[in-house]
This record gives C-alpha cells, structure tokens and sequence, in this order.
C-alpha cells in the first residue's frame, strides 16, 4: 500500500498576495491610454533607467503612452556654458533667441537619450526581449506667448492643437509617443512649451485615462508637509489660492492638472519621482502612492445594481465562512440587490450593507454590513450606518435593529441597546435561528 503524505500548506508569500490583488488593475488598465509627463531632473537622476523600465512594463501590460519629457536643467547648462541664464518674469520664462538654441539641442538630445534606453534589449537587462517602437513628430501647434504687460516672452509659446489623430494613429499600432516641450506654427516657428501644460493639453485631446505628472521632491503635500492622497478639482483651486509659498514646481503641476481635469480627465496623477517604483505603486495597488486629482470624489456611496452582486458576494463570502452572517446565494442577493446600499471606490465595492423595512413596527433592520479587510480601521462602517440611519428616516422608520454573533460592542459603542427577541417584527421572529442564537440591539432614530 502506497503511504499517503499530507500536502503541506505553504506560507503566504507576500511577492504572491501582492501580484493576485494586483490583477484587477492590470485587467482595468489594459488598453487605456496613459499620457506620462517628467522632468529633465528625471532624465539626468542616475536611477532614470529604472523608471524607463517601468515604463516599458506598462507598455507590454497593453498600455497605450504618450511621453512627455521636460529638459529644463539640460537647457540651463547649456545656458550656463554661454553664460546666460533663462530668465522668468511672472512665473513665465522668457525665451530669446540664444535660449532658444539651446531649448532645441537639449530637447534632441533628451530625446534621443529617452529613445536609446527604450531600445535598449540585453539580455541581463529588465528591457531583455522588449520590442518597443518609439515614435515623435510635429504633434503640437502652438502660438507664441506674446508680449503680456509690456514683457515680450520672444520663442516661449503656448498650445493652440494637438493633432490626436495622428498620435492615436501610432497608439493603435502598439507605438509608444514621445513628445518634447516644444511646439511648431503654421509659419515654421519653434516655441519653447512647459511640459505639465503641454501634458495637460495632449491628455485632454486625446480624452486619456490617465494624466501622470511625476514631480520633484515628495510630490502634493499638506502644511504639514503629509502626502495628500485624493483631492478634487476645486479643492485644489482653493489650495493654489490659499497657500501662497507652494513651490513653482507644484503650482505649475497643480494648475496643469485641475485645467485638465476640469476639460474631461478623469483621472489625473501627481507623483514624487524620488520614491522607486512610484509607477507601479501608485497603478498596482489600492491606496496607491502619490496624488489622485478627480473633479468629484472617485469613492461614492450608493445604492447597489445587479453588476455590483459579484463583489458583494466576495465581501460577505469570508464572515459568511466565519458564523459572522448569515449565508446568501447568489439568487437571493440577485432579488435583494435592491435593498443594498455599497461604497464604491475607484470601481471596486469596498463596503456593503442592506435595509429591510418593517412599516407595521416602524422598524428597520440593518443587515450584511461588511467592509472590506483593507479598509476596516477607515471608518467606513460608521459612513455606511449613517447613511442608512438617514434612509430610515426617510422612510419613517423610527429604529434600526441588528442580529450579531461577534459584533455587539461594535454596535453598542454606536448607539445601539440590546433588545428582547419578543420585541422583534413578528415576520423576523417566525424566520429567528436559535441555533445560531444571535443577539439583537436596536437604535432609536
């Protein structure tokens, strides 16, 4: 007789968990475009080929990009060399001729930098395999600044069209765009751009997914200098206006980002270049790792719909297994969904509850309140209960009761009583389990 092993359970392996919650944003990020704004700091920074690398990982996650490259500490060495220095009037930069000469030969040279580590195949490299066609052109008309409060801004221009179908045209043949700061007139002029702004106008354009502005430093942060992960559009303004020593550097991103969020971006990223793997961390996992900039909150709670029974089931599936509550089918859920209140986040249900009104007691029971491990110590479950304690008001109900098993201080400390079973709607009590003798508590509204 053949001896039968046990199989013997590995331990979680955090390289594994993390590649699996991963999934879902590799699947929604597939096919979408991405416009990547970066500085020439970038460029120069010696860790610049593992942000190239990331870069190109996105592209063979199916990724359409369009690059766009700033140079200004290239120009100013070269305007160092000649013994001149860019000069800025009103947070504009002045570009006369001799600036202008050395605004092209950095943006070429940047170029030709940036194209060379796309190209680049060894076999001991991360790049080992990679085939990826690069493509640049005229892309960008622009008008020149002109004189504004008697300052003529001489070769220092401004958008006037993207030609978003020429670049989706190279989007669609699995082309990665690289695009330079500068811009060129009917006339033959060259203009010298600024990078989040020309950013902002091709993401806008090209109606982009995404619009990702890697900055200096730690990126958007509060007074107190704590990263800020999600702000809306028009708290954003009130930021620009409120705190007058913001750096140039992030009110020139901030500007570009709340102007393309407010012509149709949804999605508008600000990260700090210094953390490695910024790309990755902020597209892979949930919370992300730099600045969400949206017009309207991307986290919203609402009442559920039938595409929502899949990720309610996922939420209810681990304390279902638990004894926590009570198990539904999927049948059942797909005839309640109606009952169902989510917290939606980014396009995921992270949270979920359910109201079933008895009109005859004016009572109301609150049921399958489950938010998701990640999200637990954010107080979404208070969100979620007094979003339903307004619905029954709305209803007229004048209390809330819960069943629990292990949940009782969690409701106690939130107002809820204990309450006799007897006191029950006599429709809940006929269903009551005693074998799983759970306790009621009731809040008055």
């Amino acid at each position: 007789m053949r001896k039968i092993v046990p199989i013997k359970k590995s331990k979680p392996d955090a390289f594994v968990d993390w590649f699996r919650s991963s999934s879902p944003y590799i699947h929604a990020h597939r096919g979408g475009t991405f416009v990547i704004v970066f500085g020439g700091e970038a460029v120069a920074d010696d860790s610049f080929s593992n942000l190239i690398h990331d870069i190109a990982l996105l592209h063979g996650l199916g990724i359409k990009l369009v690059l766009i490259h700033g140079a200004r500490p290239q120009i100013e060495q070269r305007l160092n060399a000649q013994n001149a220095q860019m000069q800025y009037i009103n947070g504009l930069r002045v570009t006369d001729n001799a600036a202008l000469a050395c605004v092209k030969e950095a943006a070429g040279t940047v170029r030709v930098e940036i194209e060379a580590l796309l190209s680049m195949g060894l076999a001991t490299s991360p790049m080992a395999g990679v085939r990826i066609r690069v493509a640049s052109g005229n892309f960008v008309t622009a008008r020149p600044l002109g004189v504004r409060d008697g300052v003529d801004y001489g070769h220092t221009g401004e958008v006037r069209r993207i030609d978003a179908a020429a670049i989706g045209q190279q989007l669609d043949t699995q082309t990665m765009v690289l695009i330079p700061p500068l811009g060129y007139s009917p006339t033959g002029e060259i203009f010298n751009l600024g990078a989040a702004d020309l950013g902002a106008a091709v993401a806008t354009a090209l109606g982009a997914d995404k619009l990702i502005m890697l900055m200096e430093g730690k990126g958007l942060v509060d007074s107190r200098n704590r990263l800020i992960t999600h702000i809306i559009a028009r708290e954003a303004e009130a930021m620009l206006v409120r705190r007058k020593n913001l750096p140039e550097d992030v009110v020139q991103h901030l500007s570009a980002a709340i102007n393309a969020c407010r012509r149709g971006v949804k999605r508008i990223h600000l990260l700090g270049r210094d953390l490695d793997g910024i790309l990755l961390r902020e597209l892979f996992t949930r919370d992300g790792a730099g600045s969400l900039i949206t017009a309207e909150p991307y986290e919203d709670v609402r009442t559920a719909c039938i595409d929502d029974v899949g990720g309610i089931l996922e939420l209810l599936a681990p304390l279902e297994d638990e004894g926590k509550l009570v198990r539904r089918s999927r049948d059942l859920l797909e005839t309640e969904i109606d009952r169902f209140t989510v917290i939606e986040r980014d396009g995921m249900v992270i949270a979920c509850t359910a109201l079933y009104p008895y009109e005859k007691e004016s009572l109301a029971e609150l049921a399958c309140l489950a938010v998701h491990p990640d999200f637990q110590n954010s107080k979404r479950g208070e969100s979620l209960l007094q979003h339903m304690e307004s619905k029954g008001r709305s209803l007229g109900v004048e209390g809330l009761f819960v069943l629990t098993t292990q949940a009782t201080h969690w409701f106690r400390e939130r107002g809820f009583e204990e309450l006799s079973l007897q006191k029950l709607p006599m429709k809940k009590r006929q269903l009551y389990n005693y074998r799983r003798n759970a306790k009621v508590f009731v809040k008055k509204l």
